[in-house]
């Protein structure tokens, strides 16, 4: 049994570690958001680590998926794993180094990207590139904020 859940596990270990890395190195400077304007329909920000812990499953069981595929996977993989590094990188520019337009345009590389893991798992996995839609939509939802909030400071 544990052979068969171990791939999946560690697969979702995985993003749910990116997010809890970005957290630490961005941890000084989380509180910015409630000291900027923000645009209309800006949630609280308690609700960004409930979202992106739901968005990081959804991502490792997805990836899981591909994985256990037996497909060749590992180009869809690969454009996952960039992904996972482009956001990464999105929290420090934001959060750390205040950069909002280079944020917003890191977002849309972010976006590409995750378009990009969608086509590829569609190759392999239906139900596997499915479970990314709500991640694209989120990062999309996420450039209008970060557009929104390098318009109005």
């Amino acid at each position: 049994m544990w052979a068969k859940i171990k791939p999946y596990v560690i697969s979702i270990l995985i993003p749910l570690g990116v997010g809890i890395f970005s957290s630490l190195f961005t941890r000084g400077n989380m509180d910015i958001y409630s000291t900027i304007n923000v645009p209309p329909l800006a949630p609280p920000s308690i609700l960004f680590p409930i979202v992106w812990t739901i968005l990081y499953i959804l991502m490792g069981v997805s990836s899981g998926m591909i994985y256990t595929s037996g497909q060749k996977s590992g180009r869809a993989l690969t454009i996952y794993g960039i992904s996972l590094f482009v956001n990464f990188l999105w929290s420090i520019i934001f959060f750390n180094l205040k950069a909002f337009l280079f944020a917003f345009i890191w977002l849309v590389l972010l976006i590409f990207l995750v378009a990009f893991t969608i086509v590829e798992y569609l190759k392999i996995n239906k139900v596997a590139a499915y479970l990314q839609i709500p991640y694209l939509l989120w990062v999309a939802f996420a450039g209008y904020l970060s557009f929104g909030i390098f318009l109005l400071n």
